[in-house]
Order: structure tokens, then sequence, then C-alpha cells
């Protein structure tokens, strides 16, 4: 009977430790809870990518996402692409991205990004591209970048209504 227990606590133990890892791309800092965050694959020879992700203020006072850096890169900048008179255009904020108490802000294609400039290697699909943001109150927050498809319009598992469904397939967790 001893066996037995000894066994269904492990069970237990497992399924927790395995339920635990399975969220772990949710990372917390502070009062913001960082999610889905992501890239996408590059060609040899590209010198800029893109980052992506989803930034929640659980907070009751607002925080300022300033700057990124990682081995990935030379330099990692906030930007924002707009459209002006049919005109794409792209800036780099200076003042950084604020993040209102009780809102969620998405980094995503076509809007608020993240800019990896003087990219040391191509970015591979599959790979873990580890980067760490820089926030006004929450401080410095490592965050690991999932590099999906070249042409991918959200990360893995998540639909864009872009019509482009590649990156939605995570072999992973098949």
């Amino acid at each position: 009977m001893k066996t037995l227990s000894r066994i269904l606590a492990l069970a237990v133990l497992t399924a927790a430790l395995v339920s635990t890892s399975a969220r772990a791309e949710d990372v917390k800092a502070g009062d913001l809870v960082i999610t889905q965050a992501w890239t996408r694959a590059t060609p040899n020879g590209a010198k800029i990518g893109g980052g992506y992700l989803t930034i929640e203020n659980k907070g009751t006072t607002p925080d300022r996402l300033v700057s990124g850096s990682g081995d990935v890169a030379g330099k990692i900048e906030v930007h924002e692409m707009s459209m002006d008179n049919g005109v794409m255009k792209m800036r780099a904020l200076d003042k950084g991205l604020t993040i209102e108490p009780g809102k969620t802000v998405k980094l995503a294609p076509g809007g608020y990004h993240l800019m990896l400039f003087d990219l040391k290697n191509p970015l591979k699909q599959g790979d873990k591209v580890p980067v760490t943001l820089e926030f006004e109150k929450a401080g410095k927050v490592s965050v690991s970048l999932d590099v999906q498809a070249v042409g991918a319009q959200a990360p893995g598992g998540g639909h864009s209504g872009h019509g482009d469904h590649s990156g939605h397939m995570d072999m992973k967790k098949m």
C-alpha cells in the first residue's frame, strides 16, 4: 500500500510540474504580466528582426517599456508603425511605450513592436530567443521570444484574423 501511495504522490507532483511548465511563457514583473512573446524567422544575412508580445498592467499606476537588450542583436528599440495618408511610417518611441493601469498593450506586426537591429545570427523557426525588456518601474525583465515562421502574423496557436494561418500549428504541443 505504501508503494501505491508513493506512486500516487509522484504522479500528483509530476502533474503539478507539467502544468506549471505549460504556463512558463507568462512572465510576471511587478504589476505587469507579459505573454505571447514571439518573433519571426529571418533569412540568412538579415540584419533586422521584429519582436512581439502582450503586456498587461494589473496595477493601479502606469508603467513604461523603455528599451530592450539581448545577445541576439546589437540594439533593441521600441517602435511604432502607423499609416499616414496611405504611407506606412515607422518610428522609434524615444520615451517608450506606456502601459496604463488595467490595460493591455499588444506589440504585433503593423503596430507597436520591438526592432532588433544588427542581428548576430539568423532567427530560426522553433528556436527561443532570450531578450531583456526594461521598464520604468518593473525594471529589467527576461523573456524568451518563440521564433515562428517567416510570414507569421501571430504566435503559434493565436488567430490573427489576417487570413494567414502559417505559424498556427505548434508541433511541440502535438
